[in-house]
């Protein structure tokens, strides 16, 4: 059974059982970082550190002993070796083992720390691959700013769990069983008794409260999450905002997502109030039981006055890390559940995969097949019913046609964004679902129509195109896309900073440089993505120059709305509805007086 939680808009929410179920889940997907098969020394490094962590707990519980010989010399009371020893000898000892207990704690963190942050980077580094795996269905349906929240309290659930659960939890409860048997070793059964049913009660309400407070915590996160994501949404879209003079509206949008975090985090933070108290009446009532009990003891002549005082030293033992089980216990729940959103990430399968042992696409003549391709973004609402076309190596084809006909589909099954759901897709008679993704990225060279930069400089986002690439070349390829003198005149030249997504270039120094970066990936196909749609007439004329001199010697498919871009082209397409209705050179389709030649005579009045 679930339950539906009103805070995640009508989602279900998972129970206890449920919950505990993923928990357990979670500790099995990250013990593989921490025991790897392959790696000898991060297993060595985990039973060196948990052989000292064992050293440092049989020391500390050890520690108490010599405090109370020490006691003891000073009253005058206890063994020979005691007197022979004497109060300061025994104190000496005391500071000599409490180093000794810290030293092995340091030296455990020591032997550990390497082998978590390897766990750290690796899971990271899986994720950020991973997502970079997954289809553009997935990117377009993201929001940006809740992914990264994801991630982040993922990453950071790992280093709780991985610290907290090998280094808190296992050595409390270590702790606990040795002074239990020493408390019923040396003492009577009612110090055992008094000290197990305070731990009992302890334990049942610091996780019973804790449960309660994960619940408030979860709405906490989710809240936080909203308005991160709002946040970041609005700052992407900045210009946007001020288009629209909306800053007000946007800042009360943030506002009220985090008016409701506010709420969430006030519950979040009485009901840790109620905690700490209940932790406290019940620790302190316990303490006072066994110090009552060891009090009367040394008054019936039982227990000396270093049996007292070693009593409380070990109920000091057992305080101090219970008084941190609640926050470490909704840390821990809270950890695996972050840790499982992200593995949860980390499951979602990628629409678009690799055929196993495909081959790399072999690329000579470039020339591209559509052999009755069929897709739809919807099983319900195909876009491509049945497209049949051959573009021969070397050849520029451009597919027109109007809004929702299909273009820009084409261009992403082209580029392998999705499989087609019907026909094939080949390149020099390669099925593309039958190579891997990587070589057919490799093979394309796209220009779209709006080019989205890194928040870098020119140099850095021309290179982009081709890893390891020298300045000669990266300058090559600037003066090939016509942007070398712009970028010499500026003060900073190429190691200019262009601002995200490159908004401190225009429109067209924008696309000039993605057209660099292209040229410098020197692709055999270029797909030319409505690449100068976006621009104003002139700047657009002067791009068409660097694409007709980008597209020599190299097969074209030209996705375009503007008529007047495509006039050069070998061949034109005429896509309506799905289907190709149209095909030939602009001559041809112009006296033709078909849906091609009303399309040039509506676009040459607006023209006009």
């Amino acid at each position: 059974m679930t339950a539906i939680d009103p805070a995640r808009n009508g989602q279900t929410t998972p129970t206890a059982a449920q919950e505990r179920a993923s928990g357990w889940r979670t500790v099995q997907r990250v013990v593989p970082y921490l025991w790897p098969a392959a790696q000898a020394w991060v297993r060595q490094r985990v039973v060196l550190a948990l052989i000292m962590l064992v050293l440092a707990k049989i020391v500390a519980v050890g520690t108490p002993f010599f405090y109370k010989a020490a006691v003891d010399a000073l009253a005058g009371e206890g063994a020979a070796w005691v007197l022979a020893v004497g109060a300061v000898g025994l104190t000496v000892a005391y500071g000599v083992a409490r180093l000794m207990e810290i030293g092995f704690q340091e030296l455990r963190n020591v032997l550990f720390t390497r082998v978590g942050q390897r766990a750290l980077r690796q899971l990271a580094l899986e994720t950020f691959e991973h997502i970079h795996r997954l289809s553009l269905r997935y990117h377009i349906t993201r929001k940006t700013g809740g992914l990264s929240r994801i991630i982040e309290r993922g990453v950071k659930g790992v280093d709780f769990l991985l610290r907290f659960l090998l280094f808190s939890i296992f050595p409390l409860i270590l702790q606990l069983l040795m002074i239990a048997v020493i408390f019923f070793w040396l003492f009577d059964v009612w110090y055992l008794v008094a000290v197990v049913v305070t731990i009992s009660i302890y334990v049942w309400f610091t996780f019973r409260v804790t449960e309660w407070r994960v619940t408030q915590r979860r709405i906490m996160n989710q809240q936080d999450t909203d308005a991160n994501q709002k946040a970041i949404d609005s700052l992407l879209n900045f210009e946007t905002v001020k288009y629209f003079n909306a800053e007000t509206m946007e800042a009360r949008r943030y506002d009220s997502a985090m008016a409701q975090y506010e709420d969430a985090a006030v519950k979040t933070n009485h009901s840790l109030a109620f905690l700490n108290f209940g932790q406290a009446l019940l620790i302190t009532t316990g303490l006072v039981v066994v110090m009552v009990l060891a009090a009367m003891g040394v008054q019936r002549g039982e227990l000396t006055v270093g049996d007292f005082v070693m009593v409380n030293a070990y109920m000091i033992q057992i305080t101090m890390p219970l008084n941190f089980l609640g926050t470490v216990y909704r840390e821990i729940r809270q950890a695996l559940v972050d840790m499982a959103e992200m593995f949860d990430l980390l499951d979602q399968p990628p629409d678009v995969r690799d055929a196993p042992d495909a081959p790399a696409l072999q690329v000579a003549a470039g020339e591209v097949t559509f052999d009755s391709v069929a897709f739809g973004y919807d099983a319900a609402r195909p876009i491509l019913k049945g497209i049949d076309l051959a573009v021969k190596g070397g050849e520029t084809v451009a597919i027109v046609g109007p809004s929702g006909s299909g273009k820009s589909t084409i261009g992403r099954l082209l580029f392998r964004f999705y499989d087609v759901t019907g026909g094939a897709i080949r390149i020099d008679g390669q099925d593309l679902r039958n190579v891997t993704q990587s070589s057919v990225h490799d093979a394309i060279g796209v220009v779209p129509q709006d080019t989205v930069l890194f928040n870098d400089t020119i140099a850095y986002n021309i290179a982009y195109g081709r890893e390891g690439a020298s300045r000669d070349e990266i300058e090559a390829a600037a003066k090939a896309a016509r942007i070398h003198d712009f970028i010499l005149s500026l003060p900073e030249g190429y190691d200019t900073a262009v601002g995200e997504r490159g908004l401190k270039l225009s429109g067209g120094e924008k696309q000039r440089v993605g057209i660099a970066r292209t040229l410098l990936k020197d692709p055999p196909i270029l797909l030319l993505d409505e690449a100068t749609s976006a621009l104003d007439t002139q700047t657009e004329q002067s791009i068409q120059d660097s694409l007709r001199a980008m597209g020599q010697g190299r097969t074209v498919l030209m996705i375009a709305h503007r008529l007047s871009t495509v006039v050069d082209a070998d061949r034109i397409v005429v896509l309506e509805d799905g289907h190709i209705i149209e095909e030939g050179r602009h001559e041809a389709l112009v006296a033709q007086g078909g849906r091609y030649a009303a399309m040039w005579a509506r676009q040459s009045i607006d023209a006009e």
